[in-house]
């Protein structure tokens, strides 16, 4: 059974920082991609940034210029590190993991909240 475990979330005053880390263990075929999503109450799940085993990375226009997405392959581990956070970032932060074959698996979530 896979999981995806993340970490890292809080609050956080506007402008400050946050790490979110997500580890997958499991039963795993290759890797496609990882990546962290977001979902803001009331609102939809929203892409905010991906990257592949290879290192291709792909952001929201949100995320750009402040979030930065990493990856340790070998850990099956995926990071985002986010700066100059914004209220509006504030959200349910999920990972989630590609494979090859396809399929994806997301986590459970952590909750991101930037006060003004």
């Amino acid at each position: 059974q896979v999981q995806l475990v993340e970490s890292g979330g809080g609050l956080v005053q506007a402008g400050g920082s946050l790490r979110l880390s997500c580890a997958a263990s499991g039963s795993l075929s290759a890797i496609h991609s990882m990546g962290w999503y977001r979902q803001a109450p009331g609102k939809q799940r929203d892409f905010v940034a991906t990257i592949t085993t290879g290192g291709t990375t792909n952001y929201a226009d949100s995320a750009k210029g402040r979030f930065t997405i990493s990856r340790d392959n070998a850990e099956k581990k995926v990071y985002l590190q986010m700066n100059s956070l914004k209220p509006e970032d504030t959200a349910v932060y999920y990972c989630k993991l590609v494979t090859w074959t396809p399929r994806e698996y997301w986590g459970q979530g952590t909750q991101v909240t930037v006060s003004s």
